[in-house]
């Protein structure tokens, strides 16, 4: 049972449209708050695009986020699950970055969330382009390799670009398999689409044993089966999901850097997260919103709604 302290505000308490905004209404607490040692899952904000390769604007995502995330209620409508009366939850705030310089920003990030990982602090992140997560990983899989549940139209497995060691938001899964961070026996890869440079990300895969179901194999299979795969691979010990926007058709979801054609709608979007009920999923991403793209801001509300789905299956795993 969750401490009262840790209960968002209602909108029957306070109007929606009203006061700051934190995730979910939930309680802003700092690393030096008095309550921080008593939070058991952390919703945490990286606004950073550094590792962006084409059209920058994840680094606003965070912030619209949080403001759409006011409209989250208590219940999960399908489950019947309170999160936060199961569990204490809080706005642990956002990572600091910095802007003009991508290796200090990876050490910020990876040193917060090693120190969240001391206090068995459980992340949801809210990102940021798709490298935020290696340093979420470098800092949560130092002593043993998670297994990972990946939602993209991207495998995210492409060596560093141009020849060079930059890492960008096209390689942050094939940096955590060679540093041990992801067992890659245990990943799953689920919703890859679109043109190519070339089959090396596919290549390393095979090579590795990574698990890749294309959007036509999806689609030809159904959620169900596919999501039993996914749960067969990753097992039940610790793993980590990973969602990236562009996973969704850009016609639902067109706030994004890289958009792929031919993805799922909105409700599949959000049922591919319930189909990860009974996983231990001890950390979890939502990243590649890109506000200046959908001034519409229907992005943000799926981006924001996603986060409460991956929250529901978090708690049930604690």
């Amino acid at each position: 049972m969750a401490d009262a302290f840790f209960k968002p505000i209602s909108g029957m308490e306070l109007p929606r449209f009203a006061g700051i905004p934190t995730f979910m209404r939930l309680p802003h607490v700092s690393e030096d708050h008095s309550r921080a040692g008593d939070v058991q899952i952390g919703l945490v904000g990286l606004p950073w695009d550094g590792g962006v390769s084409n059209r920058p604007g994840p680094r606003h995502g965070p912030r619209q986020l949080r403001d759409y995330s006011t409209m989250i209620r208590a219940q999960h409508a399908a489950s019947g699950l309170r999160p936060f009366e199961a569990a204490n939850c809080a706005d642990l705030g956002d990572v600091g970055p910095n802007p003009v310089d991508n290796p200090d920003t990876l050490r910020r990030f990876e040193e917060y969330f090693a120190r969240l990982e001391t206090r068995g602090i459980r992340p949801l992140v809210a990102g940021g382009d798709h490298l935020c997560t290696l340093p979420v990983l470098r800092g949560l899989a130092r002593g043993a390799p998670l297994g990972l549940v990946h939602f993209d139209s991207h495998t995210d497995l492409f060596p560093p670009y141009f020849g060079g060691t930059t890492l960008t938001h096209g390689n942050p899964f094939r940096s955590a398999v060679e540093e041990g961070l992801l067992d890659p026996k245990r990943m799953i890869q689920i919703g890859i689409r679109g043109t190519m440079y070339d089959a090396e990300d596919r290549d390393f895969a095979k090579a590795h044993g990574i698990r890749i179901v294309t959007i036509e194999e999806f689609f030809d299979r159904g959620i169900d089966d596919v999501m039993a795969e996914a749960r067969e691979i990753v097992g039940d010990r610790p793993a980590y999901m990973s969602y990236d926007i562009d996973f969704v058709d850009p016609s639902v979801a067109p706030g994004t850097g890289t958009p792929e054609w031919g993805g799922p709608n909105a409700y599949e979007a959000i049922r591919v997260v319930r189909e990860c009920a009974g996983l231990n999923i001890v950390a979890a991403d939502l990243v590649e919103v890109s506000p200046p793209f959908d001034p519409t801001g229907g992005t943000a509300w799926l981006g924001a709604s996603l986060m409460f789905e991956m929250l529901c299956v978090m708690v049930a795993a604690l």
